[in-house]
């Protein structure tokens, strides 16, 4: 058995990857020589791992079966390796992580630069999007999650929270009665986050608490766009503070309600309890968990 170690980890690499193609460019090899090495190990085991299509690949039970045992070997390897180069610092792998598309330009992911520049034999997979992610049938290693955490199966650690700020495009603003109170906004229009609540909670500096429902014809399911849709004067929307900055600065945004606050988005790390790369997705929550990420 322990000629077809390597083989193994081929094994491994492909199911990770989803694809020949893509395993064979991590393994920086032939998309041949990586069907070549499945292929022999199904000779060897004298099973079938995958279903092949001309468009996917699909794990067979037997193949389901045998990835849950040699995930673990890959997966102890790399651990070990990792302890033994602890004591310099150097660790290796590579780690699968999603983050909300509105933390592309935020401190979380110069935080996330910063880690690749210090420990560079680690490589980063990194998906950016506004969707609600499967991290077990995405196959990640980690996801950040911008909200306030319900009871979950997984690990998770707080990060840090991020403010957010009504804000509306300046001639939108010009154009209505000043608005002193959130009852005040009963006529306005929203542009809708549609992975948000229409209802939204005010309180001001003195403690008074008040709730607004929007009343809106956009949805859309991207941070950035409803930055552009507000900008183009079509409402209100809320946003995280790291997004409006500029615009209020330049007056091409206004903060609408300044004086009133919105609870802010807690900022979470994500991970499964038995994660396949335990050390190094620990090593990261711990990189970031150690930065001042507002």
């Amino acid at each position: 058995m322990i000629n077809y170690l390597r083989h193994m980890a081929v094994f491994v690499k492909v199911v990770d990857e989803g694809a020949f193609r893509a395993a064979a460019r991590e393994l920086g090899v032939a998309p041949s020589r990586v069907s070549e090495t499945v292929s022999d190990l199904e000779q060897y085991l004298g099973v079938t791992l995958f279903y092949r299509t001309t468009r996917k690949l699909f794990l067979t039970n037997e193949g389901q079966r045998f990835y849950a045992h040699v995930v673990n070997i890959t997966k102890s390897a790399e651990l070990g390796v990792n302890e033994l180069n602890s004591r310099t610092q150097d660790l290796i792998g590579e780690l699968k992580v999603s983050l909300p598309a509105f933390l592309a330009s935020s401190a979380l992911s110069s935080a996330i630069a910063e880690f690749a520049h210090q420990y560079p034999k680690v490589s980063l997979h990194i998906n950016y999007t506004d969707t609600k992610v499967d991290i077990l049938k995405e196959g990640l290693d980690m996801c950040i999650r911008a909200g306030w955490l319900q009871d979950s199966s997984m690990m998770s650690r707080k990060l840090g929270e991020s403010r957010r700020f009504l804000v509306a495009g300046k001639a939108y603003v010009d154009a209505r009665p000043l608005a002193k109170h959130p009852s005040d906004l009963a006529d306005w229009d929203w542009v809708h986050f549609s992975m948000r609540n229409t209802t939204t909670e005010f309180v001001s500096k003195k403690g008074d608490v008040a709730s607004v429902t929007e009343k809106t014809r956009i949805k859309l399911n991207s941070a950035g766009a409803l930055l552009h849709f507000v900008e183009q004067n079509l409402g209100l929307t809320i946003l995280p503070e790291h997004l409006v900055t500029q615009g209020i600065k330049s007056g091409e945004l206004v903060h609408v309600l300044p004086q009133w606050e919105i609870k802010p988005l807690g900022i979470y790390a994500l991970w499964p309890d038995a994660s396949r790369r335990e050390n190094l997705t620990l090593q990261l929550v711990r990189f970031l968990a150690e930065r001042d990420l507002s």
